[in-house]
């Protein structure tokens, strides 16, 4: 009898789930949700997204962006991950932003790009914070900034599909998304069920960047894959394009610890060229 419970409990669950919105279910949704307005002065918003943490979304970001700007770009880079923010130290901002007469908040400048985190807003304490925070928070993030003029503004995003992404999302049209993933299969279904959140809420998928796809020898040069060959799959099942694959690079990580990013550091690796040709890719993306 137990295990019957049990199992009839698992069908309400997946029914809960998987039920499909009512028309009166969509509009009393519909009334709590922001109107959604385009950024003044902002041209195009990509988000870099992924279901799954520890894929390098971060590091992503901080040398698209750079990327974007060296291409001639107008840049500006929100950090959205309220609970984890690490651009300012990538970016090597400490300073608090100030704020213009209409208390708009004034994003500080870094590799000609300019920046937002909550970080740079908080001591170094944990947000522990409920849903209409989040929302309220990312909102005021992204509606009570100056950020015109800009071409681009590239949003890290947090791991999962929650508050935040739907807050972005349901504030202003978002131009397309940039999914991050390393070719671990794990990471890469993870990836997927993130990418079809985007799917329904019919926000374009630009493509996908493999991350730490091999690391080279530094005897022989040979390339080694240690996560996994599995991004082609998946990328075909999802019907998305693979944008750029990018080693694994130790300078990666001493620049992101010294808020350099390599891309300024060291413009002519093979890293910072992997950056360059995926800037000119999406740019080429959005222009169409």
């Amino acid at each position: 009898m137990g295990s019957v419970r049990a199992l009839k409990g698992i069908n309400v669950f997946q029914r809960f789930f998987s039920g499909k919105i009512t028309g009166r279910q969509a509009d009393l949704m519909a009334r709590s949700l922001p109107k959604k307005k385009p950024l003044p002065g902002v041209k195009d918003i990509i988000l870099v997204a992924s279901g799954k943490g520890g894929v390098g979304k971060s590091t992503t970001s901080v040398n698209l962006a750079v990327s974007l700007a060296q291409n001639g770009q107008r840049v500006g880079l929100l950090d959205a991950d309220l609970f984890g923010p690490s651009i300012p130290l990538m970016m090597n901002l400490q300073e608090t932003p100030l704020v213009d007469d209409d208390n708009r908040i004034i994003p500080p400048v870094n590799y000609n790009v300019k920046c937002l985190s909550l970080g740079l807003l908080t001591e170094m304490k944990p947000a522990i914070w409920r849903g209409p925070l989040v929302m309220s928070a990312t909102e005021r993030l992204l509606k009570g900034t100056v950020w015109e003029p800009l071409d681009v503004l590239v949003v890290d995003t947090p791991p999962g599909t929650g508050d935040i992404h739907l807050s972005l999302m349901q504030n202003v049209p978002i131009s397309g998304v940039l999914l991050v993933s390393t070719p671990q299969l794990a990471a890469l279904r993870v990836t997927q069920r993130g990418a079809e959140m985007f799917r329904i809420l019919n926000v374009p998928i630009l493509g996908i960047v493999e991350n730490m796809s091999s690391v080279k020898c530094k005897n022989c040069g040979e390339e080694i894959s240690i996560f996994g060959q599995e991004t082609d799959k998946v990328a075909e099942e999802m019907g998305v394009e693979i944008l750029e694959r990018i080693q694994i690079d130790p300078n990666v990580m001493t620049g992101s610890d010294t808020g350099i990013p390599v891309t300024i550091e060291d413009p002519e690796s093979d890293y910072a060229k992997c950056f360059g040709r995926l800037a000119k890719r999406l740019l080429k993306k959005l222009e169409k």
